[in-house]
């Protein structure tokens, strides 16, 4: 099969491995809060509670660093380590942690603070003054330890924006915006869609760009993505800016068209491209006439390129009619291609599977759920989490095969 990229002109996109002005990045403050902060040249970043430093001083340095504010300037950190906790006899069923057990307050607290005192030295201040800390159990002991050093670290962390990572942020920060795909039902997505290098993809995004940058991020750039919306322009993916790729090595693999533009009938209407013979332009006509053509050029080799099928895949998580997004756009997929359709409800799912099992071209239509439970993992402490989302969406999962092939059963 063509994938249309041979090896020796595939496009690869590329991720800095470091900080680079202009990069917007993720950090994890001391009490597991995660924030996308953009780092910009000569400007302060400011964390709130933990404080604030110069951006200048992430530019250049790699991701997975831990680091420490002090005086508006970066300390790099020693990875934390996983310690050994040995259990003991002590119990904290006789333990009230009234206000009583803890002299030191809030006024005194702040003072130290103020005073310059490092966090580790008020915790240590706060265990001493404690009336009940050395009943505690050992477990008990390490969880007070981090609940006060969530309070009061200046501690934070540089993750690298894999797609693991950047999914996971988005889930927990408006997972509506995403349409409720987690992490495993992404992955899903991928392996059933059998997204792989050198292919060529539809794709229709509508959640805040999730799907468009995790293909990308599976094929490394050595690929060819179309990606149909429903806007005028290009579409501002926030999940994409996450990924920090290079804009024109981006601009070589994925193309967008509207659905207006991705109808084979349909006749554009623009503005002349072309100068008007006889007519004076200054430069700044000029520049607008030569990108609007620019522009119109690359929608129109956009559309020849959709139309000339052979696509290896197709991807979809919108809120229109899927059976609709299907019929238009299965046409240009190649034999044995994977059509995967991702809903937050179940419903509108159960619709398409009825209807596409009554069509001979959609081969084995089926639904799946995934299911995700996190887990904490420590020492002698290795137990399911209590808190946990229910779904992260449905699946539709079909392979588009060529009935002219198929012989006639008499």
């Amino acid at each position: 099969m063509d994938n249309g990229s041979d090896a020796g002109n595939a496009h690869h996109l590329c991720r800095n491995s470091t900080i680079q002005h202009g990069h917007t990045v993720l950090l994890k403050l001391p009490n597991g809060e995660v924030r996308s902060i953009k780092v910009e040249k000569d400007s302060t970043l400011s964390l709130g509670r933990v404080g604030s430093f110069f951006a200048n001083e992430l530019i250049g340095q790699p991701y997975g660093l831990s680091y420490e504010i002090h005086d508006r300037k970066l300390k790099r950190l020693p990875p934390l380590a996983m310690q050994d906790i040995a259990e003991t006899d002590a119990t904290n069923e006789l333990i009230n942690d009234g206000d009583f057990v803890q002299p030191l307050s809030v006024a005194e607290i702040e003072d130290m603070k103020k005073s310059g005192f490092h966090a580790s030295e008020i915790i240590k201040t706060q265990i001493e003054q404690h009336a009940n800390y050395s009943l505690k159990t050992e477990y008990s002991k390490e969880k007070y330890k981090q609940r006060k050093e969530a309070k009061y670290s200046k501690r934070f962390e540089i993750i690298e924006p894999t797609m693991y990572e950047v999914c996971d942020y988005w889930f927990r920060k408006d997972h509506h915006r995403i349409r409720d795909i987690r992490t495993d039902t992404l992955s899903q997505m991928l392996n059933l869609a059998n997204v792989r290098p050198g292919g060529k993809y539809i794709i229709v995004d509508e959640a805040s760009g999730l799907v468009v940058s995790a293909v990308l991020d599976r094929l490394g750039g050595e690929c060819r993505i179309i990606s149909i919306n429903d806007s005028d322009s290009p579409p501002a993916y926030p999940v994409l800016n996450l990924m920090n790729y290079d804009k024109k090595g981006l601009a070589k693999v994925l193309s967008t068209l509207n659905w207006s533009t991705a109808q084979e009938d349909h006749v554009p209407v623009h503005a002349p491209l072309d100068p008007t013979p006889g007519c004076i332009y200054s430069e700044r006509q000029r520049a607008r006439l030569d990108k609007r053509k620019v522009a119109s050029d690359a929608v129109m080799k956009t559309r020849s390129e959709l139309f000339a099928g052979g696509f290896d895949g197709l991807l979809v998580a919108s809120e229109y009619d899927s059976f609709q997004i299907v019929e238009v756009l299965s046409p240009y997929l190649a034999g044995s291609a994977p059509i995967v359709v991702q809903n937050q409800f179940l419903q509108p799912l159960t619709g398409l599977h009825a209807q596409m099992r009554q069509i001979p071209r959609y081969l084995a239509p089926s639904i799946t759920e995934g299911w995700l439970r996190r887990y904490q993992v420590l020492p002698g402490r290795t137990h399911p989490t209590m808190n946990t989302s229910g779904s992260g969406g449905f699946l539709l999962h079909a392979i588009k095969v060529c009935v002219a092939n198929i012989p006639s059963v008499v």
